[in-house]
């Protein structure tokens, strides 16, 4: 549907528009790592942690970060969500220091998560600080006449990866 682009031009058109815009694909992610992707992690928070890592929670610090597929997260990771944004602290995996972050929260989904809400599938109280606003993409298929300039954006991509970044395409 092109719910990361509309987050980045909402991002874009920001007064955070000069701060990191961070994306997270919560379906993408193993439930296992979530809270480290998210939170980051101290040396020796577990096996493999080497050092200390920022999550991408504390990367958005003064921007914005979009979680997509958000209705993917596990219950307890949703509750840790909740209170993040209620009291705008986090604490890394292994750590003991609270860690404050101002960003701009935005939220995406393919799901209804008001059916998930209802079916006890995603948390009433997160859906609603996530529900400030609320925008519809139609999916891909339903926008046909957005294919041709989508194509020809990639193409454009492409050839300005392939050639090194010379612009050439």
């Amino acid at each position: 549907t092109g719910k990361e682009l509309v987050a980045q031009a909402l991002h874009n058109r920001s007064s955070r528009k000069n701060r990191p815009f961070i994306t997270v694909n919560c379906a993408a992610i193993s439930s296992e790592l979530v809270e480290s992707e998210l939170f980051g992690h101290e040396k020796g928070a577990f096996t493999g942690a080497q050092g200390l890592r920022r999550g991408r929670i504390e990367r958005a610090h003064g921007g914005t970060l979009f979680l997509d597929e958000v209705a993917e997260l596990s219950a307890s990771m949703q509750a840790t969500l909740l209170r993040v944004l209620q009291e705008r602290k986090f604490t890394r995996v292994g750590g003991s220091e609270e860690i404050e972050s101002d960003f701009r929260l935005l939220a995406a989904t393919h799901r209804d998560l008001m059916a998930a809400v209802a079916e006890g599938e995603f948390r009433e109280d997160l859906y609603y600080r996530l529900a400030v606003f609320e925008l519809e993409l139609a999916p891909l298929r339903m926008r046909r006449d957005d294919i041709p300039e989508l194509v020809s954006l990639f193409q454009r991509e492409m050839a300005r990866d392939t050639d090194g970044g010379k612009g050439a395409g």
